[in-house]
């Protein structure tokens, strides 16, 4: 079981930035595949970044790619995600997610733990 807490969002405005975290519980946590999702009203779950076991490798979102880094820290077990340049069109509940896989994915049911979310809001 690994429990997983969002932390950093707020509000920006366009063109700013944010920087979100998601710390993890588990001691194990390098054993776990690492995804950030996000959902605005209305709308699916979409995949924003993920991030491999060891963090060598990345893959984003190409509505995200160039903006926003994905990065871990296997010793203080979090998974910040650095988002610059913010659009209003980045607003949305984001979720940190957590996949015993060891292929990083963008689809949503290859994860097994969800944390409860961190609202962005990006506004003038």
């Amino acid at each position: 079981q690994v429990q997983l807490v969002e932390s950093g969002g707020g509000l920006a405005q366009p063109g700013g930035s944010l920087r979100l975290s998601c710390a993890a519980s588990r001691r194990t946590f390098s054993n776990y595949a690492m995804g950030w999702f996000r959902q605005a009203p209305g709308k699916e779950r979409e995949f924003v970044a993920a991030i491999s076991r060891s963090g060598g490798n990345t893959y984003y979102a190409d509505s995200v790619k160039g903006r926003f880094t994905i990065s871990r820290n296997n010793a203080k077990n979090t998974v910040p995600l650095q988002m610059n340049s913010l659009e209003p069109e980045d607003t949305a509940v984001y979720y940190c997610a957590a996949s015993t896989g060891w292929v990083i994915s963008q689809n949503g049911h290859e994860y097994n733990y969800w944390g409860q979310g961190t609202q962005v809001t990006v506004s003038s």
